[in-house]
């Protein structure tokens, strides 16, 4: 939608039938934030996105990393995340020949293979192709206990702590820890997809991640530690059982628009999942294939009625988006820093990406 509040029919192609459709959906928020940015630069000069020319992107190039006109200027790395989105919708647009010239000049460049390929002239060259942060095990633990348990800097139980979702939080922070998954990995797990403590025990827990939630989509096997599988437990069993047992009560699942209720699932390591929606349709999926969003709306019958079976839920019982654990993470990073910087120099801080990398200590 524009500043004067038009629908662009052409963006609204672009969007939902181009290739730009089956990006995942990180991306194509992180993408969609880049045109944003770039269409408000042009609306100021009077012009549309499909107006756009090399002089305009060279200019935007300038005002966003160098300009001091700008307070937020960005790093090469961000500003070439941008040009790939920029890159991929004027590609199109000359494609389907919507625009006539591609505004984002390029130039041939020799690949990894060998091979000839086309780049962008404006892409930055000194962009480092990662900036990991990395947190100790003992600093990890750290940031749990003081951000998302309400600890106190001398290790105790604030007396003021409201953390409703705590056990929730913590049981998601140590999964992504343990396992090494990404965001949308830990945070669009089914019930059924998460290994149960056994008879007997074991240090470490296998489970199965879908190949289309991962990023490579391929399907893969995670291991996560046993203790992170007994909280994963506990979540499910108190938590996550109390929220759900409210929405039943108050109506909530019976007011969503989009339910399909899993009959039954066959198979062993192939899981087929057997459903019906509100409209009396059956289908069936295959778990592995099932997408992010598609796994919201699966639900199974239990004892008082519908419950769903994507693993994190809210307060409201339903499904947690993935995007809404950043918030925790940097609501829990915000409290170790006010708790935590009076007592040492630089208060621990945390973001899902970063629990993947640790160094022992």
């Amino acid at each position: 939608m524009s500043p004067d509040y038009r629908i662009d029919e052409l963006l609204s192609l672009y969007l939902c039938r181009s290739s730009f459709a089956r990006l995942a959906a990180e991306t194509k928020r992180n993408y969609t934030d880049d045109y944003a940015i770039f269409f408000d630069f042009l609306w100021v000069r009077g012009k549309a996105w499909n107006e756009a020319t090399a002089d305009d992107l060279w200019d935007f190039e300038d005002w966003r990393m160098r300009s001091p006109r700008n307070p937020q200027k960005v790093g090469a790395a961000r500003w070439n995340r941008g040009l790939a989105a920029l890159t991929r919708l004027y590609k199109w647009a000359v494609a389907t020949e919507n625009m006539a010239s591609n505004p984002i000049l390029m130039h041939a460049v020799a690949g990894y293979q060998g091979d000839v390929v086309q780049t962008p002239e404006a892409r930055a060259k000194e962009a480092k192709s990662s900036d990991v942060h990395w947190l100790t095990p003992r600093m990890f633990r750290l940031w749990v206990d003081v951000g998302l348990r309400g600890y106190t800097a001398e290790g105790l139980p604030s007396p003021d702590w409201r953390g409703r979702l705590e056990t929730r939080n913590v049981a998601f922070a140590d999964l992504l820890f343990s396992s090494g998954m990404r965001l949308t990995e830990g945070a669009s797990l089914l019930t059924i997809e998460v290994p149960r403590l056994r008879l007997g025990g074991a240090r470490y827990y296998t489970g199965r991640l879908a190949k289309r939630v991962t990023k490579s989509k391929r399907a893969r096997t995670y291991y996560v530690a046993s203790p992170v599988v007994g909280e994963v437990e506990s979540y499910t069993e108190s938590l996550r059982a109390r929220v759900i047992r409210r929405a039943q009560a108050k109506g909530r699942y019976d007011a969503l628009e989009e339910m399909r209720l899993v009959t039954k699932v066959t198979g062993r390591r192939k899981k087929i999942l057997h459903w019906v929606d509100r409209d009396g349709t059956a289908g069936k999926t295959p778990l592995t294939d099932a997408p992010v969003e598609e796994r919201m709306t699966y639900f199974t019958e239990g004892p008082a009625g519908p419950e769903p079976l994507w693993l994190w839920l809210n307060e409201q019982g339903l499904p947690f988006q993935p995007e809404s654990w950043e918030n925790v993470f940097r609501t829990a990073s915000d409290r170790c820093d006010d708790v935590l910087a009076p007592m040492m120099a630089e208060p621990p801080f945390c973001t899902p990406h970063m629990c993947r990398h640790f160094v022992s200590a």
